[in-house]
């Protein structure tokens, strides 16, 4: 999901008359704040000086670090204007920037009482009473408070309604339901998804306004399908996005009207964004269906469209995309056996994070649990167990500490640390899992079929690992069926069922080949050639001991390859500031997933 939800105002010459507009080609910004100043000594009337003071507080905090001096500017515009009539542009403005700034400065107790105030005067003046409820539910949603931020974008959406403000109206909407799917209040977004749905489907405006909401409106179906590991019940909402975002980028920038209503002067974000969401979102569907090589198709096209749009745009939600794109091919790297790629991108990872302290502190449990991903990759299970734990020490999300549970339950019975698998059971139970996910619950199924092998109790494994098979095939969740598949298959070999054990194999190689899941080849690979040494069918056990081997060259390749690298040592990482070594190593991944 976004970080933020908080619609743009659309940029116009007279929605902002308070912004100076470049006199000087480069910009005179010392001469241009003396001019400003100057007008003070001529005592001007409240308006002026009122105006003036806006100027100065945002030329100041555009082109100067002089950021105090720019919160006395605009406290002095905001106190000026608030009892001056009809100076709305003004005194809202003042209100926005000087109630933004204070948050930006870790003081949201005092910007809230001025937007409080803001909204309460502004009543009269649609664009900005909706401009001023965004603001406040957005401070409410950064801290947390989803209860108050849904609170204030229920009220925007009814008095959008009222003043005949639909497109704002439907932006209110669509922002209460992504705060309630944050929030993982998934009974309660339904409502409000469904009443999207409608409105944006009898939308009688424009057609590029019309697929603009329904690419909102889409990117938050889609996600609530994969928040609820629902991969194959996705596919339709997913394809509709995919059609819609290719309607708007077809749309000539000279055909696209803007809104006539002054209420209506809001946009979610802007197309070229929502082209890297659409492809953010298709790899996300991507990973969690097993197609690796889609992933890498899309994740390279959305890097390729981000660095593009970094060299004009600074928005920060541009690196969240960076991050979010880049946890999710890490995963692909190691699924399709890449650990050297993948330690590098997550030493990317860190460094783009490092670069907002909010951006890191939101994913630091994503990274510690891809670090103990990558650490169990490389059989290095102590520093396995130190992420993981690490991960759920520092997260709030229901879906990632199940998966985090999850995976240290796998290495605890790697490990056979059976007393600490028993402790952490409960967690992982599918029965009474904290999560929703259908993939999750799947995945704790194939948890407990593992444990079932470890023990020798075949038929109780038999019977967790078909209920996971049940699940997967139920929503395509090609990964999980295959390594079900081949565990079933070596349990079948272990009962000396060689028949049975070839039924379940054979499919599971098949299906790893296309994901392509190398792991998973390695270990049908081994069954197989036993399984023809059985039969007594010595060319096809040659043929799969060649198989095995020549997997197994390439896992130890990389193997190697990996543990020689400089960021290898962020497996050690759990706390603190990062190694050395590592924060101050330029990154080689880059031009590795654009080749």
């Amino acid at each position: 999901m976004c970080e933020t939800f908080r619609p743009n105002p659309i940029e116009t010459n007279t929605k902002h008359p308070a912004r100076t507009p470049s006199l000087f080609c480069p910009p005179n910004i010392k001469l241009c704040i003396q001019c400003l100043q100057a007008v003070f000594n001529f005592k001007p009337p409240p308006r002026v000086e009122a105006r003036t003071h806006l100027q100065l507080g945002n030329i100041l905090l555009s082109h100067t670090k002089n950021a105090d001096l720019a919160k006395s500017h605009l406290e002095q515009a905001w106190f000026l204007s608030q009892n001056i009539p009809s100076f709305d542009d003004i005194k809202f403005e003042s209100a926005c920037m000087l109630s933004e700034l204070y948050e930006k400065q870790g003081q949201p107790l005092t910007a809230k009482p001025i937007l409080r105030k803001a909204i309460e005067i502004s009543q009269q003046a649609v664009y900005w009473h909706c401009r001023l409820l965004f603001q406040l539910a957005q401070i409410h949603a950064n801290e947390r408070d989803y209860l108050s931020a849904c609170s204030l974008l229920g009220v925007g959406a009814d008095y959008a309604n009222l003043s005949g403000a639909q497109v704002t109206r439907l932006l209110f909407l669509l922002s209460k339901a992504m705060l309630l799917l944050i929030d993982k209040k998934l009974q309660e977004v339904q409502p409000v998804l469904l009443m999207s749905g409608q409105l944006v489907e009898t939308w009688q405006g424009n057609v590029h306004q019309k697929e603009l909401l329904k690419v909102f409106f889409l990117v938050l179906q889609v996600c609530h399908f994969l928040m609820a590991g629902q991969v194959k019940s996705v596919k339709p909402c997913l394809k509709q996005l995919q059609q819609s975002i290719l309607t708007i980028t077809s749309i000539p920038d000279e055909e696209e009207s803007m809104p006539t209503f002054q209420g209506d002067m809001f946009e979610w974000m802007p197309k070229e964004h929502m082209c890297v969401l659409v492809y953010l979102v298709t790899v996300m569907h991507s990973m969690q269906a097993g197609y690796m090589d889609k992933a890498q198709k899309y994740t390279d096209k959305a890097l390729i469209q981000i660095e593009k749009l970094k060299l004009l745009d600074s928005s920060p939600i541009l690196s969240s995309f960076h991050l979010m794109l880049l946890e999710h091919i890490i995963m692909c790297r190691l699924v399709t056996g890449n650990k050297t790629l993948a330690i590098q991108e997550i030493s990317q990872a860190f460094q783009i994070s490092q670069q907002n302290s909010k951006l890191f502190n939101s994913h630091r449990s994503q990274l510690h649990t891809l670090l103990g991903l990558y650490a169990m990759s490389m059989n290095c299970m102590e520093a396995a167990e130190a992420q993981f734990n690490a991960a759920l020490r520092t997260s709030t999300e229901t879906e990632l500490w199940t998966f985090a549970n999850l995976n240290l339950a796998i290495v605890y019975l790697r490990t056979k640390r059976e007393q600490e698998f028993a402790a952490l059971f409960d967690r992982i139970n599918p029965e009474c899992l904290p999560s929703s996910s259908h993939s999750l619950r799947a995945a704790a199924y194939y948890v407990q079929g593992l444990q079932s092998f470890f023990q020798s109790r075949y038929n109780e494994a038999k019977r967790y690992l078909r209920e996971t098979l049940k699940m997967a095939n139920a929503e395509d969740l090609n990964r999980l069926t295959s390594c079900s598949l081949v565990l079933l298959g070596h349990i079948f070999l272990s009962m000396g069922n060689s028949r049975e054990s070839m039924n379940m194999v054979t499919p599971a190689m098949q299906l790893a080949s296309k994901i392509p899941d190398v792991h998973v080849q390695l270990w049908a690979s081994a069954l197989l050639k036993d399984l023809y040494r059985v039969c007594g069918d010595h060319v096809k056990e040659n043929e799969g001991y060649q198989m095995h081997c020549n997997f197994s060259q390439m896992l130890l390749k990389d193997h190697f390859q990996s543990s020689q690298q400089t960021e290898h040592a962020l497996i050690q990482w759990t706390d603190g500031n990062l190694p050395p070594s590592v924060s101050c190593h330029p990154s080689t991944s880059t031009s590795g997933i654009l080749e």
